[in-house]
């Protein structure tokens, strides 16, 4: 699908969406709990098809209202073998993989090609010392052998998912665990969202020294009600208009969450003094859209930006290719990025989604300035199916061209 933005001002009042990183661990909670549990806030959005998806496979039984979703839950086994379909989900697949291994010992779990090329190296070093077996091919990963409680150190450098589909599991087994995860640690808030939904749902996790935590085995989750919060991290892709001369206000969002997101709102206004420095590690979601926001302000230095290579995109390097499309110049290092002062123009050439939704959203904030189309827009459906119809509400004209 290609869509075409006109310049045009935004303004309005949306309600943000639900909180992605939030919904993922409230789901999978829920559906471990015994008894019944409710999650609400629940979009209809490709990564959460991607979660229902692997509950089901789970042996867990739900059913959907809107945007509520019931499970009657408990983990009591799954054949070995189980087909677990992550789409392009990098969160489901991490979560997932290490709870699937908890109570049996042999999965298979499948996803597009991109997925499977980003990976799960830091499980494969981590399970061959356990004795368990993971084999690769272009669209899926095999595992053969049981979680064993112990030790578990994981370097604080790579995606934080990881260590959440340690957390998820180890309460889970027959004894006591301990996860180390080594500075630098990056990306600590979705862990902090990760102990928070924890907590709700009955487990305990104490971090006995600073980014140490010690697992009681033998665990069980608690059945909970829960609502997914307001999403920070897709907020930020509308409060940037407001950088634009628009005048966009966003409802349903907790000023003292605990998503690292939340910076967002301090970051664009940074980005209006001068020579603005903006640390990516622990917002690195925050990055296509604050490029393309630097790129409208004038320029700016960003640091922390190493893991942006390994997300839906190599996503420094595709913002700097669709940025030149509009006249701005990035030059991208191995941990930073600097947005090169320069005037905007309007793209002679379509522009490029790169199958990623972080990008779809940047790109749709440079258009409202000069215009554009974006083929493959269709992509922003992993998170945000309703994206556009919300730009349309916010006054902007958004045409659906033929691709």
């Amino acid at each position: 699908m290609n869509v075409r933005i006109l310049p045009g001002r935004a303004c309005g009042t949306i309600e943000a969406p639900p909180s992605k990183s939030y919904a993922h661990r409230l789901m999978l909670c829920a559906a471990l709990a015994g008894g019944e549990s409710t999650v609400s806030g629940i979009a209809e959005s490709q990564d959460m098809l991607a979660t229902l998806d692997c509950i089901e496979a789970l042996g867990i039984p739900y059913t959907r209202t809107g945007n509520m979703v019931t499970f009657k839950g408990g983990l009591r086994g799954y054949p070995d073998g189980t087909v677990f379909p992550c789409r392009e989900s990098g969160s489901t697949l991490r979560f997932f993989l290490p709870v699937a291994l908890a109570k049996q010992g042999s999965a298979v779990f499948t996803g597009a090609e991109r997925l499977i090329e980003r990976g799960v190296s830091i499980y494969e070093s981590l399970f061959a010392e356990k004795g368990i077996v993971l084999t690769k091919d272009t669209d899926s990963i095999r595992v053969c052998g049981k979680l064993p409680a112990g030790e578990y150190t994981v370097t604080g450098g790579i995606s934080s998912q990881f260590v959440t589909g340690l957390l998820f599991a180890l309460p889970l087994l027959d004894g006591d665990s301990i996860l180390r995860i080594l500075p630098p640690v990056e990306s600590r808030p979705y862990i902090d969202i990760t102990l928070d939904v924890l907590r709700r749902f009955g487990i305990c996790v104490e971090e006995r020294e600073e980014n140490c935590f010690y697992i009681c085995g033998n665990q069980h989750y608690s059945n909970h009600n829960a609502a997914a919060e307001g999403d920070w991290s897709n907020a930020a892709a509308l409060l940037a208009f407001n950088l634009t001369g628009g005048e966009v206000c966003i409802t349903g969002l907790n000023e003292n969450s605990v998503q690292g997101d939340r910076v967002c709102a301090e970051a664009l206004k940074k980005l209006k003094t001068p020579e603005p420095l903006i640390n990516l590690s622990d917002c690195p979601d925050l990055g296509p859209v604050l490029f393309a926001a630097a790129a409208i302000c004038g320029g700016a230095r960003f640091t922390g930006t190493r893991r942006l290579r390994i997300k839906e995109s190599d996503r420094a390097a595709a913002m700097a290719e669709e940025l030149r499309k509009f006249g701005i110049f990035a030059e991208v290092h191995e941990n930073d990025v600097c947005i090169r002062p320069g005037t905007m123009q309007a793209p002679s050439d379509i522009l490029n989604s790169h199958n990623d939704h972080r990008i779809v959203m940047a790109l749709a904030l440079l258009c409202s300035v000069t215009g554009g189309e974006i083929a493959g827009a269709e992509a922003v459906c992993k998170s945000w199916p309703d994206f556009f119809g919300c730009l349309s509400a916010l006054g902007l004209e958004v045409c659906y061209e033929a691709g």
